[in-house]
């Protein structure tokens, strides 16, 4: 997590991070980043050469992320309603607060992405409409096609961990970290195994290695409902099939530009899920297929000159993705570029960059980037 910045909010949930401008001029909305609450935000800042966060600030974006708490008994209790509420929605209000933007855009990366557009959801219900754009990465909103994790999740397994969690406790970090791994044992278990034990080899230093051991708890009830209603039942798809913080949730109603990003070899979310979303959102849409899989292929800055991306230009979205993909066309490269492109056409005019952090009244610099909340361990 090297990019510069600062904490300008804090709750029990998370801490909004404003990082200090890169370029003398910023586009007046400013661009607020949503990561996965199952791991740690900086597996979008793991060095300045291969950073997100560092990218979009170079492009000129005045950007905020969230950073998840690593939760404990405190938090035991916190529920799918809670993470909307108190977090993402927060999240968005505090950043449209100290920018005085009426709109932003909005970037969601795996279940992150699945926690901002139940936001977006619940404030378009609320008669809100925040955001000016939404970038979706390697994202489930629809859970039909879960690949693997199918294996995983039924109503045993989903009953089971209601009885064990859906009332209060915290889901180890470890046990989530050792799903994922086992999804990809070749890779990412026995390949350590032969190493390391058997051959007695140090492994080499890597950046993505060590994000990838860094676990994170969940609580319980929010586990719980996560499980049920969108991996088992797979509600969120449905319109107005739940109720969120009040509200009956209708993704149609989140009608504005989005990016759609998927990676070709994803084994957590596959392709054709990441894909799905083109069928729900109703806005003006692009969507891209990266190489690799559901990290390597997010994060791929365009300096490296590594894996393609697939475009597809006709703006049709036929129902499965092996269908768009007829019609795409491969390009060399990173997808960094064409989504910064896309990006700047929905952030408006260029303002002088701000000298300080928050707003100089109720927002101010708390302490420096990254923050207390991500060196927690789980």
């Amino acid at each position: 997590a090297t990019t510069e910045g600062a904490v300008v909010f804090e709750n029990e949930f998370f801490q909004l991070l404003e990082y200090k401008p890169l370029t003398a001029k910023v586009y007046e909305r400013p661009f607020l980043l949503v990561p996965p609450c199952i791991n740690k935000f900086y597996i979008l800042d793991l060095q300045p050469e291969n950073s997100l966060i560092r990218y979009a600030n170079e492009q000129g974006h005045r950007v905020f992320v969230v950073s998840w708490r690593n939760p404990d008994e405190s938090l035991a209790k916190a529920t799918w309603d809670d993470y909307i509420e108190n977090a993402a929605i927060k999240a968005i209000h505090t950043v449209q607060e100290i920018s005085g933007s009426k709109q932003i855009n909005t970037l969601g990366f795996c279940v992150g992405g699945t926690i901002l557009s139940t936001a977006l959801a619940v404030l378009a219900g609320r008669g809100e409409k925040p955001a000016a754009s939404v970038t979706l990465l390697t994202t489930f909103l629809d859970f039909s096609d879960t690949g693997i994790l199918d294996i995983f999740v039924d109503e045993a397994m989903v009953a089971y961990r209601e009885m064990q969690l859906g009332k209060g406790g915290l889901l180890p970090g470890g046990d989530l970290a050792s799903t994922f791994s086992f999804l990809r044992p070749n890779d990412l278990v026995w390949n350590y195994v032969v190493g390391n034990y058997l051959k007695g080899e140090t492994p080499p230093p890597f950046d993505l290695l060590y994000w990838n051991s860094d676990a994170t708890n969940l609580p319980g009830p929010f586990y719980a409902w996560y499980l049920r209603n969108t991996y088992h039942e797979n509600k969120l798809a449905k319109p107005n099939a739940l109720t969120v913080c009040g509200q009956k949730i209708d993704l149609g109603k989140i009608d504005i530009p989005a990016y759609i990003y998927g990676s070709r070899e994803d084994h957590i979310v596959p392709i054709g899920g990441a894909y799905a979303s083109t069928q729900l959102l109703p806005g003006k849409k692009r969507f891209v297929m990266g190489a690799s899989g559901h990290i390597a292929g997010v994060i791929n800055p365009p300096a490296k000159k590594k894996r393609s991306h697939w475009i597809r230009d006709d703006g049709k979205f036929p129902r499965t993705q092996a269908e768009w993909l007829t019609g795409a066309a491969e390009h060399p490269g990173s997808w960094w570029t064409d989504w910064a492109q896309w990006l700047k056409g929905h952030a408006g005019k260029q303002v002088a960059a701000p000298k300080a952090y928050g707003n100089g009244k109720t927002y101010k610099a708390i302490e420096p980037a990254p923050g207390r909340y991500v060196k927690a361990r789980a």
